[in-house]
């Protein structure tokens, strides 16, 4: 980040600086103790498990230039903000920072898909600009002024991961984001527990609108039954991408090479031109598009574009390859809906040998919970998968909407991610091709692991 001032830094968050030099500077600011570097801001952050204001000591030992805090030690070891909320002042200061910077926002939201379509977008426009891009999952209200307050000089474009579960949270994200583009990639099932209908995620996820550039784009998933009907928002014209022809920017010929990849066209209005990238499923060639929506509007070239699609690629938790024997592990672990779901369970059907399904627990569909974890079994069981296993309190609808389904394929149920692992040496076969896919909750990451160590 850029040098800021503690005078700066106590203005911004309206705090009182104790013990410190209003000139003094910051380079860079963490709310991990661990990872606190020479001059670093430590943000005190009161978490559910841990209190980060017991590492105040800790953090100045590392030589922290200060720190933000509700509470001040008993006797500080160095420069102290003090304010009412950290969480508050950690998003005020981002937001005070972003007004200083002058770079190109993509701001990225949706109910699934969104780190695929961000890892997407940042490699596409990689071949033209330096990127900054959201890493791991600092998306939320303290994950993202993190991010936004780790844009170097050197960035000319930041490519921002937006996630919410209630009202009012992505108006906090978009007026610390500042984004001059909008990519929504769908609006699903994701937290109705909260937002209660699709329309009202669209009603959530459409706040990232409020404080965007007045000049800036919005791109829409043209496919999405209710973004295909927004035509204006805020007097900008939204365009679309998708996979169907009524889109502004979709594909055509496309020819799936398995796991392996695909080759396809992208057709704008203004013209067609083919690829061929790494990545795999239907659902992939939609974030595709965005991508190309937001490399256009951008002012790359054709050849650009190309160059950095073939370069981009999945990461852990994002239907990522791992070898297993002569087969492959799909690694989509990181969360589920059932659109994300059923977009998964197609991809695997598209790989060769054996197909094994290891599915868990979706979280926050609401009270039809039940009926969208047994459709989920019905849709995996007439996919042409050979095994379907299914693990958690939820997944046995699961289990039992593919039971009602007289398909042939191998299922078991287990109640934990344990239970299976007990099991799961005598489940699988060396040529394999088994996709792991469950909401975050379930911690299925440690299903990959096993496989992995198996």
């Amino acid at each position: 980040m850029k040098q800021i001032s503690l005078e700066s830094v106590a203005l911004a968050t309206g705090g009182k600086l104790v013990n410190g030099n209003p000139e003094a500077f910051i380079n860079g600011v963490t709310m991990d103790s661990r990872k606190v570097e020479k001059g670093n801001l430590f943000a005190a952050i009161k978490g559910e498990r841990v209190d980060g204001h017991y590492f105040i000591d800790d953090v100045f030992t590392k030589g922290a230039a200060a720190v933000i805090c509700e509470k001040l030690p008993e006797d500080p070891k160095g420069a102290c903000i003090l304010v009412n909320n950290t969480v508050k002042a950690l998003q005020d200061l981002a937001e005070y920072y972003r007004k200083s910077l002058d770079i190109r926002v993509v701001g990225i939201t949706g109910s699934v898909g969104k780190t695929s379509t961000k890892e997407i977008v940042a490699a596409t426009l990689s071949a033209k600009y330096k990127v900054l891009k959201t890493e791991g999952n600092y998306n939320n209200e303290i994950g993202l002024p993190l991010t936004v307050l780790s844009i170097g000089e050197e960035h000319e474009i930041a490519v921002l991961e937006m996630g919410i579960s209630d009202f009012g949270e992505m108006r906090v994200l978009s007026k610390i984001a500042r984004p001059d583009i909008c990519v929504i990639t769908n609006i699903g099932q994701s937290h109705l527990e909260n937002l209660g209908s699709r329309d009202g995620i669209y009603k959530a996820k459409s706040e990232i609108f409020e404080y965007m550039n007045p000049k800036g784009f919005i791109f829409l998933n043209g496919d999405d039954d209710i973004l295909c009907t927004k035509k204006d928002v805020n007097g900008i014209r939204p365009a679309t991408f998708g996979l169907t022809p009524d889109c502004d920017v979709h594909p055509a010929d496309i020819v799936p090479h398995g796991l392996k990849g695909t080759s396809l066209k992208v057709v704008t209005r203004e013209e067609t031109f083919p690829v061929n990238v790494k990545l795999f499923g239907k659902h992939m060639i939609s974030n595709i598009m965005a991508a190309v929506s937001v490399g256009k509007s951008l002012s790359m070239t054709t050849a650009e574009i190309v160059k950095g699609l073939e370069n981009a690629s999945t990461i852990d938790g994002r239907l990522k390859l791992i070898p297993f024997g002569e087969g492959f592990i799909i690694d989509d672990c990181y969360n589920a809906a059932p659109s994300s779901m059923r977009a998964a369970i197609d991809t695997l059907s598209m790989a060769e040998g054996v197909k094994a399904a290891v599915l868990g627990d979706m979280f926050e569909l609401g009270t039809d919970s039940d009926l969208m974890h047994r459709e989920i079994g019905e849709y995996a069981a007439k996919s042409g998968i050979d095994k379907l296993i299914c693990i958690g309190e939820n997944s046995i609808h699961m289990y039992e909407g593919a039971k009602s389904v007289a398909s042939g394929v191998k299922l078991k149920y287990f109640p934990t991610v344990a239970k299976f692992i007990e099991e799961m040496p005598l489940l699988f076969e060396k040529d394999d091709t088994i996709l792991v896919k469950a909401s975050h909750g379930m911690e299925f990451v440690k299903v990959v692991e096993a496989l992995k160590n198996r």
